[in-house]
């Protein structure tokens, strides 16, 4: 199977400059060298990254995979786990890899070069064909859901709290444990509407979720405490929003585990008599692209099957 890369930029492209600043310096060309067929389609920072990026990264996948072939996505960290996401929801079905680095080319343990290389068997491998898009970094094998960043430094960043890694390459080999169960996708709009994300903590007012329905955004994810539970303020407020006709999807600022509506008085149960939605596992980030894409395809109604 021939296999494609397509380079974005991120830490994995980057040099230090003489004021000591990391910026991305590298091309798809020098960073690739001859290991596959390259094309650059965006070099920054993934930090910097706007949906319409997004957008534009998915359509260049979607173009490569479509005679059936592999494709390896270079990508900075900050927000891999976002376009990865994405991607399933889109569907490719062909193997589409995303990886990227914690170090970048300038330093002499840089992990680039051994994550592409993984990458890339992984893309050329038949285990991999029906998975989805798949994370690739420090040697394990993430499905696109579940995988998040879950430290800002280290070499193995990424995690699944969701059922851990699906598998792992060892000394050359791509080893698959388990196969994730997904849903069936979203058309890939052409541009991705407005969703706030809006943080809880002790004491939490509603003026920031007051803040988002009067600028403009088109839904809300609220990362509520624990299970799924609002400050008093906060549950007032998302009544507003719902009556005013945004969709809210609440997680949970903990890392790991779902949201729930367990608790009345004020709590989760609360929420979802308010007509908020529980978006179980799935973290904020993931969220926000979930409800994004569901109202460009006018499609709320297929965004339980998402939740788990």
């Amino acid at each position: 199977m021939t296999v494609q890369v397509l380079t974005t930029g991120g830490t994995i492209a980057s040099r230090p400059a003489p004021n000591g600043s990391v910026s991305v310096a590298l091309s798809g060309a020098e960073l690739i060298a001859a290991a596959a067929p390259v094309r650059e389609i965006l070099r920054k920072h993934s930090f910097a990254f706007t949906l319409a990026d997004l957008l534009t990264i998915a359509r260049e996948v979607m173009s490569a995979t479509a005679g059936g072939d592999g494709v390896v996505v270079t990508h900075g960290t900050d927000t891999l786990e976002e376009t990865a996401y994405l991607l399933d929801l889109v569907g490719p079905a062909a193997p589409v890899v995303l990886t990227g680095a914690q170090r970048h080319a300038g330093e002499p343990d840089c992990d680039g070069p051994r994550n592409i290389a993984d990458a890339l068997l992984v893309a050329g491998s038949p285990q991999a064909r029906g998975l989805g898009p798949l994370v690739v970094m420090g040697g394990r094998i993430h499905a696109a859901r579940p995988a998040i960043k879950a430290h800002t430094l280290a070499p193995d960043a990424f995690r699944s709290f969701d059922g851990g890694p699906i598998g792992e390459v060892r000394q050359g080999q791509v080893r698959i444990w388990s196969t994730p169960v997904r849903p069936a996708g979203f058309p890939l709009p052409l541009q991705l509407p407005r969703v706030d994300i809006v943080a809880s903590y002790v004491g939490a007012g509603g003026n920031q979720l007051a803040a988002c329905r009067a600028g403009g955004a088109q839904g809300i994810v609220l990362e509520a405490l624990g299970a799924g539970n609002p400050t008093p303020a906060v549950l007032a407020e998302v009544r507003t929003c719902i009556d005013a006709g945004l969709p809210v999807l609440v997680t949970s600022r903990c890392a790991a585990g779902p949201t729930t509506p367990i608790y009345g008085a004020g709590g989760g149960a609360d929420l979802i008599r308010a007509g908020a939605v529980m978006a179980g596992a799935l973290p904020s980030s993931k969220a926000r692209i979930l409800l994004s894409i569901a109202l460009a395809s006018e499609s709320l109604h297929l965004i339980n099957a998402h939740l788990r």
